[in-house]
């Protein structure tokens, strides 16, 4: 009888639950396939991760239908959040992302406002508002039932979802790797759950890099400065009512190079360490598996990467990021990746702003501290800008703007463009700086600039037309002039590799 009584208070509560966690998943975007059609694996584990989750929270408030609805409001957060990041950023929610819940909070300006503040408030209170009720209307269990009961209840019902879950992990669900497919085919927690066991799993990184160790210039050692420009592209490709001034140093720059082109990159509006894990180490999205998401969250070994292998021809390698050096753990990762130093945002202080961030010209000014005070020693500088990083909404049009950056109005709705455009004038002056500060060096020197990702301008693109996602490259050498330009599509895996070569065979 003790145990019928445990019983009967929990099943309804868990079988409400297991019928509301099918019904959140079945409203998202992408929406999975029925129940019925999915792996018997994938059924298993939603059912014994939601039964985890649930006797999880009845050991700790006691009161089944508050646990089902605290974990009825947490699904609805994320697919919330899925929501937000598939509009911002083209690819739903996946487990590496769970990540990003504490760097909101730590850096609520870069992540809050694509979810909205309306809507990231309503969550909360949607939460506090489930538990709030569940303590005031329910009683706990504990009080209901014995002691013993409740503690074997528990136990029995943790015995029973690790069962469920050790079951569907019998066999592996084998995912894709494409999120959307794989929320489709195994469901939000299927998929979540299959990423999160596949990144235990870290591959063997063979980085082309290491075969270009023994590629060293004949004569003295350039200074080498690879810059990746925030949310840097050309948007004349979507709107041609922009005034050639705004990129004008840029296409000067451009025109002198040895190359440039269209960079295809692994990012859309974001996730920028995709694109400089790339860039660094030569390696693509297909080598990474489920790391390509974040190949920095479980990188734990010295590989070869365009960093080491310049330090090792005798550069001073250096990173200077104007934000904090622990955001995406870069500050233990790149020893690793081969840098002797990392000048972040501690580095800055009363340095110029333009917008919430560190001004690209303040930037451009420490880079050509650096390079005169190391005569005679080659330096590597990989600079990671932040000027252009959004959101640019919450940021305001000047009533001077539309003329100073439009030849044509843009249509309404697009004024994230034209404040886009404000920031990308001061990432061209940027480059011009740092093409005058090389001029001037004694000291041989090459010049790369890249763009990590397209900006997130959800409404601009929507009236004007999306990019293709490939940003701008181009890899320029002091004192040299092309009349005839080696114009080329590049992956940005591989863009590293060519400024190796073209280093080391135009001397």
């Amino acid at each position: 009888m003790v145990a019928e009584a445990f019983v009967s208070a929990v099943v309804w509560p868990i079988t409400a639950g297991l019928v509301a966690s099918f019904a959140i998943e079945a409203i998202a975007t992408p929406r999975p396939v029925s129940v019925w059609k999915r792996p018997v694996s994938a059924l298993l584990i939603h059912v014994g991760l939601c039964l985890s989750a649930f006797t999880l929270l009845l050991a700790i408030v006691g009161r089944p239908w508050c646990a089902v609805a605290a974990i009825s409001a947490f699904l609805l957060l994320l697919i919330l959040v899925n929501q937000a990041k598939l509009q911002s950023l083209r690819e739903p929610f996946v487990f590496q992302d769970f990540e990003y819940f504490s760097d909101a909070l730590r850096h609520p300006r870069l992540y809050l406002p694509f979810l909205g503040w309306g809507k990231a408030m309503l969550a909360a209170a949607a939460f506090l508002l489930a538990v709030y009720t569940g303590f005031s209307l329910e009683a706990s269990l504990r009080d209901r039932v014995a002691l013993a009961s409740f503690l074997y209840g528990v136990g029995g019902m943790a015995i029973l979802s690790a069962g469920l879950v050790g079951l569907g992990a019998v066999r592996d669900l084998l995912p894709t790797f494409d999120p959307a497919a794989d929320v489709r085919r195994l469901g939000w927690l299927g998929s979540l759950w299959s990423y999160g066991r596949a990144e235990r799993v870290i591959p063997r990184l063979n980085s082309p890099q290491a075969l270009l160790t023994s590629v060293r210039p004949t004569g003295a050692l350039p200074h080498v400065v690879a810059v990746q420009s925030e949310s840097f592209f050309d948007p004349r490709r979507v709107f041609p009512g922009i005034r050639s001034e705004v990129l004008e140093q840029f296409d000067a720059l451009r025109a002198e190079s040895c190359l440039s082109g269209p960079l295809e990159v692994p990012a859309w509006g974001a996730n920028t360490v995709r694109t400089e894990f790339a860039f660094l180490t030569g390696l693509g999205e297909t080598q990474l598996g489920v790391h390509k998401f974040n190949p920095y969250r479980k990188l734990q070994m010295r590989i070869p990467t365009l960093a080491s292998v310049l330090k090792g021809q005798g550069y001073r390698t250096i990173c200077i990021h104007p934000y904090p050096a622990s955001f995406y753990e870069r500050d233990r990762i790149y020893p690793l990746l081969g840098f002797d130093e990392f000048i972040d945002i501690g580095h800055f202080a009363g340095a110029q702003r333009v917008g919430p961030f560190v001004s690209d010209l303040a930037v451009a000014e420490k880079v050509a501290a650096i390079l005169e005070a190391s005569p005679g020693q080659p330096v590597f500088l990989f600079v990671i800008t932040m000027e252009n990083h959004g959101p640019l909404h919450l940021e305001s049009v000047l009533p001077e703007d539309i003329d100073r950056y439009h030849t044509t109005p843009p249509p309404s709705g697009c004024e994230d463009l034209t404040v886009y455009l404000r920031h990308l004038a001061n990432a061209s002056r940027m480059a011009e700086h740092l093409r005058n500060t090389l001029n001037a060096l004694p000291d041989d020197a090459w010049l790369t600039w890249f763009g990590d990702h397209v900006p997130i301008m959800e409404t601009v693109y929507s009236r004007l037309g999306a990019p293709d996602g490939r940003t701008e490259y181009f890899v320029w050498r002091k004192g040299s002039t092309h009349s005839q330009l080696d114009h080329k599509p590049l992956r940005v895996e591989d863009l590293g590799i060519v400024l190796l070569r073209e280093r080391a065979f135009q001397q």
